[in-house]
């Protein structure tokens, strides 16, 4: 047992699923949070005995303040955070992308980070022994984006920035801050990759992808470090993905 309390958001599937159990194994107690309550009941069950499963919005700081809250109600302290919580659009050129879909990708992708964070920081400034880890999981889009994604690109852009604030802003309170780039893992959202995808010449290929679990071992690996030490980012993307040099 580790003794250390996570909070994972966007943890009723795909990654955060998969890190929130892998936390909850590896002896973290872990507050698994999300939108859907019956989703993240049944990644509790698979955590382990100290997991608890809290219905959140990230985009609602009413609500991201209540779910730490609950954390620090039910287990005392939080030590790491695992900024999951995130969505996606339909490809689509900048020009036809319209306001209502930008707005709302802002809000969770970008927004739910910070208000996460923001709570976060003001709890672990707070508690003895002071300190903890925020990790973001950003993408692959954080450095290279696809056509028709502006978007998700930009919102990932500007996670890498928050990352690197955060980072530098914890220093004095013992708060470490890293980031996670991810490509196209086996979820919902990497699988249709391996049916193809967009490249840059604007031709559509299949992509490989990689297992999750690689994905939960980096996420522990990251979240175990004592606090003098950090890993700002790290990539974990599949072998062969067209990323590196021309692709």
């Amino acid at each position: 047992m580790t003794g250390k309390v996570a909070v994972v958001t966007g943890a009723g599937s795909g990654i955060g699923r998969a890190v929130g159990i892998a936390l909850g194994q590896a002896g973290y107690a872990v507050v698994l949070a999300g939108r859907r309550l019956e989703l993240l009941h049944r990644a509790a069950a698979e955590a382990g005995a100290q997991a608890l499963a809290v219905q959140a919005d990230v985009t609602e700081p009413g609500q991201v303040q209540a779910l730490f809250d609950k954390a620090v109600q039910a287990f005392g302290r939080v030590d790491v955070l695992f900024n999951n919580a995130g969505a996606a659009l339909p490809p689509t050129p900048i020009e036809d992308l319209p306001f209502e879909a930008w707005q709302r990708l802002v809000n969770t992708n970008l927004t739910g980070v910070f208000l996460c964070t923001q709570v976060a920081m003001r709890v672990m400034k707070a508690q003895q022994p002071r300190g903890g880890r925020i990790i973001n999981n950003g993408s692959i889009a954080a450095y290279t984006p696809r056509p028709h994604q502006g978007a998700y690109a930009a919102t990932k852009h500007a996670v890498s920035g928050l990352t690197k604030t955060t980072a530098l802003e914890g220093r004095q309170y013992d708060i470490a801050c890293g980031q996670i780039d991810i490509g196209n893992v086996q979820t919902d959202l990497g699988i249709p990759m391996s049916a193809g995808a967009l490249q840059a010449d604007f031709t559509r290929r299949p992509e490989p992808t990689f297992d999750v679990k690689h994905v939960a071992d980096a996420v522990l690996y990251m979240a175990g470090l004592p606090l003098d030490a950090n890993v700002l980012n790290m990539t974990v993307m599949a072998t062969a993905m067209p990323f590196v040099g021309r692709g």
